[in-house]
């Protein structure tokens, strides 16, 4: 009922809002008379099943992102709970997938990452937990516009960014919030809603 009346908030909101499409976020570039955008490189990552996952298994979704790392003592629980509420409002909606990237391949292994969705009591087919090589990682950070690095000073060894990203069906990034703030996540509601109407006029 409450995730209903949300909604029902929600589609209020976005008719009093500008109904242009979101941007596409990054640089773009002109080639041969054709606009270029940012684009999500390929990558291939384990997920919680020790089963590798490529962009070709988001094709035709859209999918909201984040990046973590389970022994993460500051932002990171924070984010997570945004990530629930997104989740929660969108779990039966079939074009949207969530992917949470982990930034610490050693200790997030599949098995742990396993456990630590089990523990939130999600669906692993909506939303998956990727693993992999450290630098990798970090590395894919970048093309989400996310800050991530190893920081011996930094709790848990690791500094990154709270930001939860909006992907769209063309690993173009096309909105993101700030994932440790609760008021900016609720108007990010609008950027996924104003998304998905876009795929489904």
């Amino acid at each position: 009922m409450k995730q209903l009346a949300f909604l029902i908030l929600l589609s209020g909101f976005l008719s009093c809002k500008d109904q242009d499409p979101l941007p596409i976020l990054g640089r773009s570039f002109e080639e041969n008379g054709v606009t270029i955008h940012h684009t999500i490189p390929d990558f291939s990552l384990l997920n919680q099943d020790s089963v590798y996952v490529s962009n070709a298994d988001l094709e035709n979704h859209i999918y909201i992102s984040d990046f973590f790392f389970m022994s993460c003592p500051t932002i990171c629980p924070r984010v997570k709970k945004q990530m629930l509420r997104l989740y929660d409002t969108y779990k039966n909606d079939a074009l949207i997938k969530f992917v949470s990237h982990s930034i610490d391949g050693k200790r997030d292994t599949p098995s742990a990452l396993k456990q630590y969705a089990y523990n939130l009591d999600v669906d692993t087919e909506k939303w998956m937990f990727l693993t992999g090589n450290r630098g990798d990682v970090i590395d894919i950070a970048d093309d989400y516009f996310v800050a991530a690095f190893e920081d011996s000073d930094a709790p848990g060894g690791f500094d990154h960014s709270g930001k939860i990203i909006l992907v769209d069906k063309n690993r173009h990034v096309r909105a993101f919030c700030e994932g440790t703030d609760p008021d900016d996540v609720t108007e990010f509601f609008g950027d996924v809603q104003k998304l998905l109407n876009e795929y489904k006029k």
